[in-house]
């Protein structure tokens, strides 16, 4: 039995394709050129999207039928590269995993703004320089740090002490907590929630000794003691980790010296 037929797609007058059950949805991108602009701006585009289409999808289709000059990040579009982090309707998400059916509007036209991160120099669009923030996550010493001689086998390491880091291995560096960070924004210099989460990553972690090595560093003017727990960072995170207790962990152990 042959297949049922299906509808071709209509080509929408911005010329990107509409397939059936699509609805008209405007995106408002803030738009820089540094070889053009002075300063950022905004453009809006009318396009066709489908209530299962993900932001992303949209600013592809932007990118391809459209505008071709629109720079932004993105890889594996499945919410684990961390790549497309911005902002959507004032909010740091992850483009990949942003439906478009949580965005419509109850009556009227839907209009999806999108920004790129904030308190990171802006290079062009939606497209950031990642360096400082690469810069403060290194700082930390992101890797397990462990004296002596190596051993002969695998680091054993029970379940109850993998557990106690397991929310924070989750970090997959996409700068969405860091960049919700008021004290990141007004002070470019402090380490910010991703560097303190990784760190807490291995302070914590029972194969690793170098805890006091990072305890001092996130002891410093710019570290731990910056944070003013405004709970941006957990509620920007992606991956849902609670960032705020890890950071207050970190202050707790920083205090009592005890990890």
């Amino acid at each position: 039995m042959a297949a049922p037929a299906t509808a071709e797609p209509t080509t929408h007058p911005s010329g990107v394709p509409a397939p059936e059950g699509s609805v008209d949805v405007t995106v408002k991108i803030q738009r820089f050129n540094p070889e053009q602009d002075s300063e950022p701006h905004w453009e809006s585009y009318d396009i066709p999207a489908l209530p299962t289409d993900r932001v992303l999808n949209l600013l592809i289709n932007i990118k391809s039928y459209i505008d071709g000059s629109l720079a932004f990040r993105r890889s594996c579009a499945h919410g684990i590269c961390g790549s497309d982090a911005m902002q959507i309707n004032g909010v740091n998400r992850l483009a990949c995993k942003v439906l478009v059916k949580d965005l419509l509007a109850k009556k009227g036209k839907t209009t999806i703004t999108v920004a790129p991160l904030k308190g990171l120099p802006l290079l062009k669009d939606l497209y950031v320089d990642m360096e400082p923030f690469f810069e403060a996550y290194r700082s930390i010493k992101p890797y397990l740090i462990a004296y002596g001689n190596e051993p002969t086998r695998e680091r054993i390491q029970s379940p109850a002490d993998r557990e106690r880091f397991d929310d924070t291995t989750k970090c997959i560096l996409c700068a969405a907590c860091t960049t919700s960070c008021p004290v990141y924004w007004a002070d470019g210099t402090y380490f910010g929630p991703a560097a303190i989460v990784n760190a807490h990553r291995f302070i914590f972690d029972s194969r690793d000794e170098a805890a006091e090595e990072r305890l001092d560093i996130l002891n410093d003017a710019e570290g731990v003691w910056r944070c003013r727990t405004t709970f941006n960072c957990t509620d920007a995170c992606p991956r849902g980790i609670e960032v705020t207790k890890a950071i207050q962990e970190v202050k707790r152990a920083l205090l009592f010296r005890r990890v």
